[in-house]
């Protein structure tokens, strides 16, 4: 394993970030190359705990001539965010400075410009150059992982539809139990991937990516870091690269996937119509019907009429809840996966800021 680190200089004197980059060799020219990163997010770390048992099981197969394939993994890819701590809590999912999240601006180019990514990089501000050398590295990669979680979830992903269904050995590995499947029409970081290749000719769109994969694996929730839950998904991932012929282990054999996986379109954002505290009365992995009781928010506590009811707009899968028991006007309480689609018109896109 070859480890280096890009130093991020800061914007103001005497500041400057290191990201560590661990990198093997493989052994096949031919071999599909790979990226994996985590805690783009800065606090969102399963990932981070994944790949630390992944890179120990990676070693061992380096020393046993295991690895087939060039791969770069970046356990923790924001050394920026994770630096930000506000009043005691660390806000890793926007940058201060900008008021950008970490997860989107990222440069939508055509591959052969993957270059000038980083042609006078330095005059960028540093969340900008961290984004820049992110995406550059990925792109010069075949299979493309970015682990995030969510608030409350199940374990699921974010897959544009350009890798469906090949891309359910990935869901099956790591035992997802539900695919949003994308329309890569955001500047996050796995769809900025996906639209390079897409554009590769410049003004000429592929509408299937065979052999390709650039994806947004949802590691369940923040709380979600545990020892055996970690080296569990690390087996996970560890199943995945082998069926894709990465790593040497004849004894892995998937099932097929067998979750459902569904359009953005059919995914119900549920938010809440007024303030206040919120009681959950259905949790993730529930499978609800139209008009079931989702929550209560007490908008006015002790009054006779200072409860507010929330309730299914149709059937489907819970798939995340946020953790907040404080809610605003509007805010985000659950994503539900349906059969059918969302009467609320979606911008193309991510279904989050």
């Amino acid at each position: 394993m070859d480890v280096t680190e890009i130093v991020i200089e800061g914007d103001t004197p005497g500041i400057a970030w290191k990201l560590p980059v661990l990198r093997f060799a493989g052994s096949d020219a031919s071999a599909p190359k790979v990226y994996i990163q985590a805690a783009l997010h800065a606090g969102e770390l399963p990932g981070t705990a994944l790949l630390h048992f992944l890179v120990e099981k990676l070693r061992v197969a380096e020393a046993a001539g295991g690895i087939r394939s060039d791969m770069i993994v970046i356990p923790h890819a924001n050394p920026i965010g994770a630096a930000q701590s506000l009043f005691g809590g660390m806000e890793g999912r926007f940058e201060l400075g900008s008021r950008t999240n970490f997860n989107r601006d990222f440069p939508l180019i055509a591959l052969g410009d993957r270059a000038k990514l980083l042609e006078n990089i330095g005059r960028l501000p540093a969340a900008v150059r961290l984004k820049r050398q992110l995406i550059h590295m990925a792109l010069g990669a075949d299979l493309v992982i970015d682990l995030h979680c969510d608030d409350e979830s199940l374990q699921y992903a974010y897959i544009d539809s350009a890798f469906w269904p090949e891309a359910s050995d990935l869901a099956a590995a790591l035992d997802m139990q539900a695919v949003l499947l994308s329309d890569g029409e955001s500047s996050a970081f796995e769809e900025a991937v996906s639209y390079a290749w897409k554009y590769e000719v410049p003004g000429e769109k592929k509408q299937r990516l065979p052999g390709k994969l650039s994806v947004t694996v949802e590691l369940r929730g923040t709380r979600d870091v545990y020892p055996e839950m970690a080296r569990r998904d690390a087996e996970g991932l560890w199943n995945f690269l082998a069926s894709r012929g990465i790593v040497r282990d004849d004894t892995v054999r998937l099932d097929a996937f067998s979750g459902p996986a569904v359009p953005l379109d059919n995914v119900e954002m549920i938010r809440t119509p007024a303030a206040g505290t919120v009681l959950f009365h259905r949790n993730i992995g529930e499978r609800v019907e139209k008009g079931d009781l989702l929550a209560t928010i007490i908008t006015a506590p002790g009054m006779a009429d200072g409860t507010l009811d929330v309730f299914a707009p149709q059937a489907g899968l819970i798939v995340t809840r946020v953790s907040d028991r404080l809610v605003r006007r509007g805010a985000d309480l659950m994503k539900i996966g349906c059969d059918a689609p969302s009467s609320v018109v979606r911008k193309p896109g991510t279904l989050e800021d």
